[in-house]
């Protein structure tokens, strides 16, 4: 594990994961992606990529930028930006654009990554 190291994932949401998460929520559907799955793409991402399976989420401060309309093509990212080896902490920094490049989602996520 080192500072700059990255991984990215890119998928869309129908009306229908929408309609699942609304259920489970007891919400109702909108026009636009529920917040809590662009905040999927990166847990995601900090679970299977990087740093990985076993990874503890300690602190997560994520700012939602822009609406998403269902459909709309999503590229989350994390990148490593510290490492402290001796207490198994990663900080890591998150994005999420659409293809045109729009910023929509960003924040920072300190994990626990033991034998990273």
């Amino acid at each position: 594990m080192e500072i700059g190291a990255s991984a990215q994932l890119t998928r869309s949401f129908t009306r229908e994961d929408a309609a699942d998460l609304a259920r489970l929520a007891g919400t109702v559907v909108r026009d636009n992606v529920p917040e809590p799955l662009i905040g999927g793409l990166i847990a995601c991402l900090l679970g299977t990529k990087l740093p990985g399976h076993g990874t503890n989420w300690l602190k997560q401060d994520l700012q939602f930028l822009e609406a998403v309309p269902l459909g709309t093509e999503l590229t989350a990212r994390v990148e490593v930006t510290r490492v402290r080896p001796e207490k198994d902490l990663v900080d890591l920094w998150a994005s999420v654009r659409t293809a045109d490049g729009t910023l929509v989602c960003e924040g920072r996520t300190l994990v626990r990554a033991r034998g990273r």
